[in-house]
């Protein structure tokens, strides 16, 4: 009896990589294992020892580091480095992500006319004509003998809940489930795949190999939902929450590497031609290939040289110094207690916007405040996100809603110490999910039951009024309810104000120069 011809195809994908091409996150120097430049080196072995492979980006790469900060604001010459990146490595195609949307879709559209690869996403729709708005949905790749693989786009629909309204003014988000069954019903019937491969820009809402609920089922991630559901799907590759995974699950074999860099997620299928000429798959397989196992690719460094030599110089220049101490020593302790780098913030907000009541948050623990002479890179290294400010209209309910959810930060263990909750820490780091505010007086006691946490609420020396309105200025993304904060959530907009944070922070230290450490002591967690 012949042996069964047996035919490999490869897919590697990235995914989250959010700017990261050099081999650093902007905090240091050192050579850390993270950038597309250390995942080149890897893509090239795989394409000599893998001739049948699809490169796949899975979305948010331009957005997340200084380099692509400095770009989208203060250059915009030439190709957009994420295409020039793309282009450099061969990419098949790529998926649209979340953070695509942070700088508006001019930028965007530049990057995609900019690819040379298409852009995929079935769900993100033209309010007018229901077509989809960015690129195609779906790419059929022909392989070897006549194999042939379909890659189909989707993107979480949650984004209007995060994003600012101007950015994406003009679009309808289908529901990722929904459309992704309908486009996949689409392809089986008119194009006869071998195989159908969704590539999504979202993640999993429940343990992979248990299916309990890791987060609250809001729709964010359907990752867990489309393994169970979609009819037709045989390889999920996803993104979004930053996690590294790899398995299989109800026969789909799926993977998310991560985020900056740090992996490449590959995937195998094995298929086997049947006696009546079509091809089947009968070996499926899921891995992640780590950055720290690679070197730097000189030739991509090469390309990006003169454009991270300018971030660089940019990120350098001092722009002002503290007077104080208002650096963070330690982020868990900075989030116990009124802190002079969070008031600074918060005092920044009150400012600018005229807001008489401020939240704001340590996004990482990687934050390190300012102490001294303070540069562009300290701006950027604490305030990491593309936030614009809005004041909202609050009800005193309405904060001691927030402060409660802001108190499910915190448990304590067997022991009845304070720790940070297992729900902020997995399946991804979401310290950016607890605010500390000013203008208030407030205290929270984490022994007592959730949702009873506040047991201090005052303003001006009295208790807040629970009926009485507010003028409260946070961030964006705040302000559009996320991190679960659903009180948050459709409140009147008294106004905004257009200027990323990280740009109202630098302003505000280059005219005044000298800034001051100064703490009121205005809230306090207790246990």
């Amino acid at each position: 009896m012949e042996p069964k011809e047996k035919v490999v195809v490869t897919i590697l994908e990235t995914s989250d990589v959010h700017g990261h091409i050099y081999p650093t996150d902007y905090r240091g120097p050192g050579d850390k294992p993270i950038g597309l430049a250390k995942l080149a080196e890897i893509i090239h072995r795989e394409r000599l020892e893998a001739p049948q492979l699809i490169l796949l980006d899975n979305g948010d790469l331009l957005q997340g580091t200084p380099f692509m900060y400095h770009y989208a604001k203060y250059d915009r010459t030439g190709t957009h480095p994420a295409a020039s990146a793309l282009n450099a490595l061969q990419y098949d195609a790529a998926v649209i992500g979340n953070h695509e949307f942070n700088y508006g879709q001019e930028l965007l559209n530049q990057a995609i006319e900019d690819a040379t690869c298409p852009y995929l996403c079935a769900n993100i729709m033209n309010e007018q004509g229901g077509r989809p708005a960015f690129g195609q949905p779906y790419r059929m790749f022909e392989m070897k003998e006549g194999i042939r693989v379909a890659v189909l786009g989707v993107t979480t629909h949650h984004i209007p809940h995060w994003e600012e309204p101007k950015h994406i003014h003009g679009l309808t988000f289908e529901d990722a489930l929904e459309s992704g069954q309908r486009w996949i019903n689409h392809i089986r019937e008119n194009e006869r795949p071998d195989a159908v491969v969704v590539c999504y820009h979202g993640g999993f809402e429940r343990d992979p190999a248990t299916g309990d609920p890791t987060e609250p089922q809001t729709g964010e991630n359907q990752g867990y939902e489309m393994c169970m559901r979609l009819q037709g799907l045989d390889v999920l590759l996803t993104g979004h929450q930053h996690r590294l995974l790899a398995g299989e699950l109800n026969g789909v074999v799926f993977a998310q590497p991560g985020s900056a860099g740090q992996a490449i997620a590959k995937v195998q299928l094995t298929f086997e031609r049947e006696k009546e000429g079509r091809w089947s798959i009968r070996g499926k397989s899921a891995q992640l290939l780590p950055a720290e196992q690679a070197e730097a690719d000189h030739v991509v460094l090469a390309m990006f040289a003169e454009q991270e030599r300018k971030t660089q110089a940019w990120l350098d220049q001092p722009i002002g110094r503290a007077e104080g101490d208002m650096s963070i020593m330690d982020p868990f302790e900075a989030r116990l207690g009124d802190h002079a780098f969070t008031e600074f913030v918060n005092r920044v907000q009150m400012e600018v916007t005229g807001a008489s009541i401020s939240c704001a948050a340590i996004f990482t623990n990687e934050a390190r405040g300012f102490l001294g002479e303070i540069t562009m890179r300290d701006v950027v290294s604490n305030y990491i996100y593309p936030n614009t400010l809005k004041v909202i209209l609050l009800t005193g309910r309405d904060i001691r809603d927030a402060l409660e959810q802001n108190a499910r930060y915190f448990t304590l263990d067997e022991l009845g110490q304070l720790q940070v909750s297992e729900s902020y820490l997995e399946p991804k780091p979401q310290h950016f999910n607890y605010d500390m505010w000013e203008g208030i007086d407030y205290e929270l006691d984490i022994s007592r039951s959730e949702g009873e946490r506040v047991i201090k609420l005052q303003r001006n020396g009295r208790p807040l009024d629970p009926d009485a309105t507010f003028e409260v200025v946070m961030n964006s993304y705040r302000a559009g309810g996320g991190g679960n904060f659903r009180m948050l959530m459709n409140k009147p907009v008294v106004r905004e104000i257009p200027t990323d944070m990280t740009e109202i922070l630098a302003d505000y230290i280059l005219k005044h120069q000298v800034i001051h450490a100064v703490c009121d002591h205005n809230w306090k967690v207790v246990y």
